[in-house]
């Protein structure tokens, strides 16, 4: 193979030996052969890595390869392929500094190239770049401009806006101010000056001067408000005004005063200009406590009032009501007297009348004619002491001196006493009455019994005067309900009388007030018992309601609240008994009524049997006979179809003799029958309605009227002294006479004087009991009494003294008590109340 000068010019450089011979010639000559090339290669020094064993190798094996050496201080390059279909092989002879120089020239050449290309490159870049920054600044300039000028566009329409908005709200504001200014300058026009006033700093600002002070502060004026107001009140405010005037502007005391009220003020006396004028100082928050987060008030407004006009009409208009109050009051006391005195003339005579009429009807020798009309006398002066009662209840209500009695009370004798009265009312003018419970109603409360008793029979009493004979009366009973120790009871009470109109039930209990005039004359009507009723029933702050029809009759509804009572009887060993061992039989006609007693006996734990007739409790009761198990307590209606209960009672007696107690259960009054029924067997007598505590009374009652041992024996009055102090003769006479019906001797002293002297007079224990009346002349009853017990004899503090008087008032009964007096008894004097008083005071 044989390369041309040229191309191996172009290619290589030469290099020549230390001999002169190039290695390159060697090869590329046509003279180089293997032999010769290694002989060549062995002078070389080879890079690491390189040798001339492995040349060989690769020429023998025919593989291409690539070796580094120096080769007479040349590094050389020598590439070696093996030409295929041949035993040859191709080589090539580099040597590294030329490569390197074509290298470095390629290199440069191109990195110039490259580097021109770049500028020119950048440069157009960079004219691009500039001319379109230039065009974005442009159209960035375009646009805030056009921006620009839409936003002062803008600002300008706001402004426009804002300003003329602004100047409607400052014309609205303007407009405001000038009429609230005007509706304060309205509003203020009394007030002298006016201060806004900083509590916490103790300064303060006038916003309007004082109209009535010269040289005060004007308006703008900041000033330390206590000092201001001290000068003002050493200069202005009378002296006995001055100390509350300054403990009142006090920055605790307004803030104190504030916390309760919007505004406070205080009134107070200036002397100005030689005279003396009513003044106000008022405060009020400028925010309220509440809508501060320490709720305290730290900022006021002050103001100075001129109030003497509005005083001095206001003390005027006082100083009259003050004047007519006195009158009012004076008129009131001329008035009870005036009633005090009348009732205590009135019923001095009326004691005459029915004690004189007492001791008539005590006598059995006057003929009957006599009787009738002592009788007759007996129920006109009863009437007239009852209107004389109604008289001074309505004086007593109208002047506030009724007093409402908090006293434990027995709820079934209040009833008893109610019901024999009005039943025995009733059985006189034909008419059927009856009372009934409902609910579990106690045996004892808390309250005013007589007042409680004196409405039932005002209302029980109008309900049989007014109801024809034929008809009928009852009275309702419940219990309605118990909260905290107090119970409610409703008494509904019906008629079936006159009625009255709609028109007049709002009338009914005004004083005097009648429907029709010509009933005071039928009747007997004064027109004082309802609204007497009504203002007892809210003393005891109660409730009454009435519903009538004229000819329909009508029903009053009274509901009054008492308190519970804890009471407890004092049981000695005979009165044990035990109420769950007991069995009881009740005999009644009426259903109802038979099973009212199985609920208030069950309450007490009695076994309760009924039966409906007369004949069906006999058989019963013979039954349990048979069996030897009688009842415990045999109940039986008076007043029954077939066998009432005083036969039923007989033919009972007969099947188990006397042992079984029997009881007459009825409504109305019994004295007619009394001793008939105790001959048939009947043991006592209980008025409808039930009461377990009134049957577990009347049933050891029975007991002890069957054990004499048992029996309480009665006082005997017989052959007792005592000083009658009396200075109306006839009313001395009358008691003496009354006296004498239990053979009591009497001595008389015509005043309270004369008693004090006779009972000093005498030892010990010579008097038994002393009857005073309460107004005598020299020494009326009240002093006679404090006199007597201030004596050093040994009876003096426990004789007992008793009251006899007209005075009805409560506040006369206490003024007794407290003197010494031991019992009060009004006039007239009932003789049965005046022995059962001697009976319970007198020992013996």
């Amino acid at each position: 193979m044989s390369i041309s000068s040229d191309e191996r010019n172009s290619t290589f450089c030469n290099i020549y030996s230390a001999e002169g011979i190039s290695l390159s010639d060697i090869i590329l000559s046509g003279q180089a052969d293997v032999s010769n090339l290694f002989t060549a290669l062995e002078k070389a020094e080879f890079d690491k890595g390189f040798s001339l064993e492995n040349v060989k190798r690769d020429f023998a094996e025919g593989k291409q390869g690539v070796i580094s050496f120096t080769y007479n201080g040349i590094q050389e390059t020598l590439s070696y392929y093996p030409v295929d279909g041949t035993d040859w092989m191709l080589t090539y002879l580099i040597r590294e500094s030329i490569v390197s120089d074509r290298i470095s020239y390629v290199s440069r050449a191109t990195v110039v190239r490259c580097l021109m290309l770049s500028l020119l490159t950048a440069a157009v870049l960079l004219v691009m770049v500039l001319i379109m920054v230039y065009q974005t600044k442009r159209n960035a300039l375009l646009m805030i401009e056009k921006e620009t000028a839409e936003t002062k566009s803008r600002v300008k329409q706001e402004e426009l806006e804002e300003r003329l908005k602004l100047q409607e709200e400052i014309l609205n504001q303007k407009k405001q101010g000038e009429e609230q200014d005007r509706m304060i300058t309205a509003l203020a026009s009394d007030y002298w000056s006016v201060y806004y006033l900083e509590l916490d700093m103790g300064t303060g600002v006038c916003y309007r001067q004082h109209a009535d002070i010269e040289n005060g502060l004007n308006a703008g004026d900041r000033f330390n408000y206590l000092e201001k107001l001290q000068l003002y009140a050493d200069e202005n405010v009378k002296e006995e005004f001055r100390k509350e005037f300054m403990e009142f502007v006090q920055p605790d005391n307004i803030r104190e005063g504030l916390k309760e009220q919007r505004v406070i003020a205080y009134r107070y006396l200036v002397h100005r200009r030689g005279k003396d004028i009513y003044e106000e100082i008022r405060f009020a928050g400028v925010r309220h406590p509440e809508d501060r987060e320490d709720h305290l008030v730290h900022a006021v407004g002050a103001c100075f009032v001129n109030v003497d006009a509005e005083t001095r009409k206001t003390m005027e208009q006082s100083i009259a009501l003050q004047e007519a109050l006195s009158a009012a009051e004076e008129a009131n006391r001329a008035k009870t007297a005036f009633l005090s005195n009348m009732s205590h003339e009135i019923r001095t005579p009326m004691n005459a009348i029915i004690g004189l009429n007492s001791i008539i009807l005590g006598d059995r020798e006057i003929s009957e004619k006599t009787r009738e009309y002592s009788e007759k006398i007996g129920t006109s002066a009863n009437h007239l002491l009852g209107i004389i009662n109604d008289i001074l209840d309505m004086s007593r209500i109208e002047s506030g001196r009724m007093i409402i009695k908090k006293e434990e009370f027995s709820f079934p004798e209040m009833l008893k006493s109610v019901n024999t009265l009005i039943s025995g009312q009733s059985r006189e003018k034909g008419i059927n009455y009856e009372c009934r419970l409902n609910g579990k109603i106690d045996n004892y409360y808390i309250g005013d019994v007589v007042k409680i008793r004196q409405i039932l029979l005002n209302i029980l009493g109008n309900a049989v005067k007014f109801t024809p004979e034929g008809g009928n009366v009852t009275m309702l009973v419940e219990y309605v309900n118990h909260f905290d120790g107090k119970a409610t009871l409703c008494f509904t009470i019906q008629d079936t009388g006159v009625g009255m109109s709609e028109d007049y039930l709002p009338k009914i209990f005004e004083p005097f007030s009648q429907e029709d005039s010509s009933s005071t004359n039928r009747y007997g009507n004064t027109g004082l018992g309802m609204p007497i009723t009504k203002s007892m029933v809210e003393l005891m702050n109660g409730h009454i309601e009435v519903e009538s029809k004229k000819g329909k009759g009508s029903t009053f509804t009274v509901t009054i609240t008492l308190t519970e009572s804890d009471h407890e009887e004092i049981k000695t060993e005979d009165d044990v008994l035990h109420p769950h061992e007991m069995s009881v039989l009740v005999i009644d006609d009426d259903e109802v009524a038979c099973e009212h007693a199985k609920v208030v006996l069950g309450q007490v734990g009695m076994k309760c049997e009924s039966v409906t007739s007369g004949e069906e409790g006999i058989e019963a009761v013979r039954l349990r006979h048979g069996r030897r198990d009688n009842y415990s307590l045999i109940l039986v209606d008076w007043k029954m179809p077939g066998l009432d209960g005083v036969e039923t009672t007989k033919r009972i007696r007969e099947i188990v003799g006397h042992e079984t107690p029997v009881i007459i259960l009825t409504s109305y009054n019994w004295d007619d029958i009394a001793q008939t029924a105790i001959d048939a067997g009947v043991d006592t007598f209980v008025a409808k309605p039930l009461f377990a505590g009134t049957v577990m009374d009347e049933f050891k009652e029975a007991f002890r009227r069957k054990n004499e041992k048992f029996a309480k024996p009665k006082v005997d009055l017989t052959g007792l002294r005592v000083l009658l102090a009396e200075d109306m003769p006839v009313n001395a006479e009358i008691m003496v006479m009354v006296l004498g019906m239990r053979e009591i001797e009497a001595e008389i002293a015509e005043n309270g004087r004369i008693a004090l002297d006779m009972y000093s007079s005498h030892p010990a224990g010579y008097y038994d009991a002393i009857l005073m009346d309460m107004r005598m002349p020299e020494m009326d009853g009240l002093e006679a009494t404090r006199r007597i017990r201030a004596t050093e004899k040994e009876d003096a503090k426990t004789i007992p003294i008793i009251a006899l008087t007209a005075n009805a008032f409560d506040e006369d009964v206490q003024r007794s008590l407290q003197a010494g007096l031991n019992a009060h008894l009004s006039k007239p004097v009932e003789p049965d109340a005046l022995f059962e008083t001697l009976e319970s005071l007198i020992k013996k």
